[in-house]
């Protein structure tokens, strides 16, 4: 019996030994504080959850509660339909998942009772821009300085924009209506609500919100006394007049890896999987792939953290950046912004523009740019060889991804690539061979070989004669339809004006659906080519006009038969013409963009020294045709440079467009101001009986600094020094007669008798 004992013990000792081993499920974590340790790594193994914790909001359009316990808090995303209060003590079962901090998602929300809601925690700006309340029930004290309807996860919430001692932050008011909001405006209010954390597709930080769950949470403590319907009325040419800030943004410092650079513009740090746009104007030789250290001012205005005025320093380390491979789809989400990444797609059109090429690629179905930008104040000639690629083909694309803004919850966004430089556009394969070109080419044979073959007999000559027919018409519509595109990118480099643009781009549309007729609509009623009404048998299709931000241009219509015979597709012929349009309009506004910048000073808002010599010339072209004098004053502010070296280059600036503000003013209808160059000025008086009457105004141009400047709270006393020269006493050319007034401005300032005369002091 002893060894039959010990026979069965080893029988079950093996078999216990063959089962497979059973892995013992995690713990469910049961405070709050647990699920706060978590890293988001560890929150998407989707970790259980079992514990108690007091409502402090439930947005169930938004499918968001704010639970609160133990000075800790978490943001639960449920649908549960239970009309949870804040004050509600639940007991939540989920699991967790990784955010820009850990949060819980629930299906299993359980009311356990009612009590009072955790007291609110005195906020302050700092503390909401580095996220230390997040999810937490908080108390704010701000000005209200915008109180708007609108729409958030399709409920109707009030979006009031506060102003506290730091910052701006917004405020979600999910219950009450406008008239809760009434009498708002420039009031010191007390806002009670849970902390939202603001975060990109990177979950980086941009800033904060506050859900605030009823108008009663909103205490105001000091109402304005005068509402703003009830306010004077500001000249638009005064509007700065109200203009004021307070700064305190503290400077900060980075380190990374340049992965681009803009002399004088910008430049992009990488470091690990996050990257940062600085915003400088250093013209430093930095270069791409050095550990760079930068210092200066966070900004998140754009929906995008970036540094701006920043001082960069190149610590000639270096540690390249390898470009990661990237999907459009993963582009278009977000989560490779700023980031050196590589794609692919077939090239549909490159183009040099006056500040950058463009390069428009297609991939599944997507279209994309990829630009490189001139350097600034290079010549034409001096810039990079344009790259000569074939349409079609295959392009592997590297450089930096900026998208159109980063909220991770708005769905996908349109982006661009930014080159260093033309190479970073690889060929990886050449057009494919379905090309149109060769497709004229395989109908010209196809021709040739009819035509031999006629001569075997009359009746397959015929035959082949009507195919042939068909096809050359076929060949003769594309071919038009080619021309004018041909025509019309042309004319939008030139100078064709834009409505005639896209008359021309509707006529191509209705040439290549034979005839059919063709229009493009815009905002307003505003109407471009051969609108069809609605006709029977006839049916409108439309297409939107792009835009690279914003809501679309306009739309492009095209009507067509109900019986058009299969194969054809005007949502092709839409899209070329769609696309086509708004490159014209896109350009045309950079342009007009160009045109100003060459023409005024974009200090001051007044004619440049350049356009100031070509309207003298024209003016000393007419004044000899027709024997007629005219005035030329030159001015000179006195003691500009002591307003820099004792106030700094920010308060000269403003005190050079408040100055030439008062003198535009002295002015008569017809006359000419413009900034020949830092502190001087000329006026041209196109229209003079005598001497004296550009005496009289050049009296008026320097009592008008009589009174002192208010800038940046300094209090300046400014003067000018005015010379006078008459046109043909003093010269007949534009430098003679710069040279008289010149001098004579010399001569006024050299007369003036108290050594104070025109030094703004503070």
């Amino acid at each position: 019996m002893g060894r039959r004992r010990q026979a069965w013990l080893l029988l079950a000792a093996a078999l216990v030994l063959r089962l497979p081993a059973v892995e013992a499920a995690p713990p469910a974590l049961t405070t709050l504080g647990q699920v706060h340790s978590l890293s988001n790594a560890q929150a998407n193994q989707a970790l259980p959850v079992a514990f108690t914790a007091t409502v402090t909001l439930y947005d169930r359009p938004l499918f968001g509660l704010w639970v609160q316990d133990a000075g800790q808090a978490v943001y639960v995303e449920t649908g549960t339909p239970k009309n949870l209060v804040p004050g509600d003590r639940v007991l939540v079962h989920g699991v967790t998942q990784g955010s820009f901090r850990p949060i819980v998602v629930s299906n299993d929300v359980k009311l356990l009772g009612h009590g009072a809601p955790p007291p609110p925690i005195a906020a302050a700006f700092d503390q909401l821009m580095r996220g230390d309340l997040d999810c937490l029930r908080v108390t704010v004290q701000a000005r209200v300085q915008t109180a708007d309807s609108g729409l958030n996860a399709n409920a109707r919430v009030e979006d009031l924009q506060l102003l506290m001692d730091g910052g701006y932050v917004e405020a979600l008011v999910v219950g009450g209506g406008q008239d809760a909001m009434t009498g708002l405006l420039d009031s010191d209010v007390e806002v009670t609500g849970v902390v939202a954390t603001r975060f990109d597709a990177k979950k980086q930080l941009i800033g904060a919100a506050l859900y605030v769950g009823s108008p009663d949470d909103i205490r105001v403590v000091r109402r304005t006394a005068a509402g703003a319907r009830s306010l004077p009325l500001t000249p638009m040419d005064q509007l700065l007049s109200g203009y004021h800030v307070r700064d305190l943004t503290r400077r900060v410092r980075v380190e990374g890896t340049i992965t681009y650079y803009q002399p004088g513009s910008s430049l992009v740090l990488q470091h690990g999987d996050q990257s940062l746009l600085v915003m400088t104007q250093t013209n430093e030789p930095l270069r791409v792939g050095d550990v760079a250290d930068a210092s200066g001012f966070p900004d998140a205005s754009t929906g995008s953290t970036v540094l701006t005025h920043a001082e960069v320093q190149d610590t000639s380390r270096r540690a390249p950046v390898a470009p990661r491979a990237a999907s459009l789809a993963d582009l278009r989400y977000g989560s490779d912004a700023f980031d050196l990444v590589s794609t692919e797609g077939r090239l549909l059109m490159a183009v040099r523009q006056a500040r950058f090429d463009e390069y428009v690629l297609v991939a599944d179905g997507d279209r994309f740019s990829a630009i490189y930008r001139h350097p600034e104040n290079v010549a034409a000639s001096q810039l990079p060889r344009f790259r000569s690629i074939a349409i079609g083909s295959r392009v592997r694309v590297t450089g930096i991804c900026t998208l159109y803004g980063s909220d991770p919850f708005n769905g996908p966004k349109d982006f661009d690539l930014l080159l260093q430089s033309p190479d970073d556009l690889a060929v990886v394969a050449g057009p494919p061979i379905l090309s149109i070109r060769n497709l004229i080419a395989a109908v010209g044979l196809l021709l040739a070989v009819v035509i031999v073959a006629c001569l075997w007999g009359w009746s397959l000559s015929r035959k082949v004669t009507r195919q042939s027919q068909a096809i050359a018409a076929r060949i003769e519509a594309e071919a038009t339809v080619e021309r004018q595109r041909s025509r019309i990118l042309e004319d939008i480099n030139g100078t064709r004006p834009l409505s005639d643009i896209l008359v021309a781009i509707t006529e191509m549309v209705s040439s290549s659906l034979g005839g059919a007729p063709s229009w493009c609509e815009f905002a307003g009623g505003i109407h471009l080519g051969h609108r069809e009404t609605k006709h029977p048998g006839l049916e409108n299709v439309s297409h939107e006009i792009p835009a690279r931000s914003g809501p679309p241009h306009g739309k492009l219509s095209v009507a067509v038969a109900l019986s058009d015979p299969a194969g054809s597709n005007p949502q092709d012929a839409l899209a070329m013409g769609a696309w086509l349009a708004a490159m014209a309009i896109e350009t045309r506004g950079l342009y007009s963009d160009l045109l100003h910048r060459s023409e005024f000073d974009l200090l001051t808002n007044i004619y440049n020294r350049f356009a100031f010599e070509k309207r003298l010339q024209a003016l000393i072209d007419d004044a000899q045709r027709r024997n007629r004098p005219f005035g030329l004053l030159y001015v000179d502010l006195d003691g500009f440079k002591r307003v820099n070296d004792e106030h700094g280059h920010q308060v000269g600036d403003l005190y050079l467009q408040e100055a030439a503000r008062r003198m535009k003013h002295q002015l008569r209808p017809g006359d000419v101001l413009a900034r020949l160059g830092g502190d001087e000025f000329a006026a041209l008086i196109s229209t003079i009986g005598s001497r004296a009457d550009l005496d009289y105004i050049a009296q008026r141009l320097e009592r008008c600094f009589d009174e002192p400047f208010a800038v940046r709270g300094y209090t300046l006393r400014g003067a000018a020094s005015v010379g006078v020269a008459v046109f043909p006493e003093h010269g007949a050319t534009i430098e003679s007669l710069l040279d008289a007034a010149d001098s004579a401005m010399y001569m006024a300032k050299s007369l003036k008798a108290s050594p104070d005369s025109g030094v703004p002091n503070s």
